[in-house]
């Protein structure tokens, strides 16, 4: 079958590292279940498993691509959980939580194998592009606002670097929910996208916001760091999902985090129970994900490359069969 795959790992040039080819199709195995892949979206993980972050040289080849929506083997329409492990579904109680390409072969195929438990029923009401784009990045921004920052309707909240997958999906998302959104992006076009989906201001990196918010949701990380704690109020909360500019920042702001007792909090994907709510509340609201383009599965390296660019605004959808 046909797939994106990660052949090397190249810290310094991930895209190095990417084939387009032939891959053996998935293996039937007991409590697993082989979907047809008919959309999948691109994370900045596939990039961070290029440079061998959470993707060992023993692994390799691997296919590379967390989130699917297709067909299962009953027929039905799905949506494919991509947190493997810590479950005892298919993979046994024992084994630790991993990420979809991290152990096993990933949705960038024309087929995936994920523990049946691992499969969940996709609503009428999405499209198959817009269901392949929730299962990381959108239920990544859904469990930073809901269940780590726990911003309720009225509250404020900035999110930093306003284009990511997660970050635009913050935005839409505490935006439907009644929050006082900020944004910041270093590109002007990019602010006023943010403006358009439903952000109250957006701003330069390091602005001064019109009041300090009530959490912030970081993945930015060393190049927003101290403009999101300097951005809070007392007693607001920091929620942190990954640090694209470097985890090291230059300036910690330990002193105002102790004195305003300001809450860090680090957030890593979400639960299935949390995707199913996802997909409800799109389902029932009309939310819908931010798709930057969708591409067929043969210009994977297209779609790689204009993530890694930075000139992207929302997600990026890979189409199969």
């Amino acid at each position: 079958m046909f797939a994106a795959y990660a052949a090397r790992i190249d810290p310094e040039n991930p895209l190095e590292g990417l084939e387009l080819g032939d891959r053996p199709a998935p293996v039937a195995r007991p409590g697993w279940t082989t979907v047809r892949v008919r959309a999948a979206s691109l994370n900045h993980h596939d990039l961070w498993s290029l440079r061998g972050v959470g993707l060992a040289e023993d692994k390799l080849p691997m296919i590379l691509g967390c989130d699917a929506a297709g067909i299962d083997e009953e027929g039905n329409e799905v949506v494919v959980h991509s947190v493997i492990g810590q479950s005892g579904h298919g993979v046994g109680p024992k084994e630790p939580r991993s990420i979809l390409t991290e152990r096993y072969q990933g949705t960038f195929a024309e087929q995936v194998t994920v523990p049946s438990w691992n499969v969940l029923p996709k609503p009428k009401e999405l499209s198959f592009e817009e269901a392949a784009c929730l299962p990381t990045a959108w239920l990544t921004a859904y469990r930073m606002l809901f269940t780590n920052a726990g911003v309720r309707p009225g509250d404020s909240v900035l999110v930093q670097g306003a284009g990511g997958g997660v970050a635009t999906a913050a935005i839409v998302l505490a935006r439907a929910a009644g929050l006082t959104v900020y944004a910041t992006s270093r590109d002007g076009a990019k602010r006023r996208r943010a403006v358009e989906l439903g952000a109250t201001e957006a701003f330069e990196p390091g602005a001064r916001l019109p009041r300090r918010v009530d959490a912030v949701i970081e993945t930015v990380g060393a190049a927003t760091w101290s403009h999101s704690v300097k951005s809070l109020r007392p007693g607001g909360t920091l929620v942190i999902s990954g640090a694209t500019s470097g985890d090291r920042p230059s300036h910690a702001e330990l002193t105002r985090v102790f004195f305003l007792e300001l809450k860090i909090v680090g957030s890593t994907m979400g639960t299935k129970d949390e995707l199913e709510d996802l997909l409800a509340f799109c389902a029932n609201t009309g939310v819908r994900p931010v798709v930057d383009a969708v591409l067929p599965l043969d210009r994977a390296r297209e779609g790689f490359e204009r993530m890694a660019a930075g000139d992207h605004f929302g997600k990026i959808v890979l189409t199969a069969s």
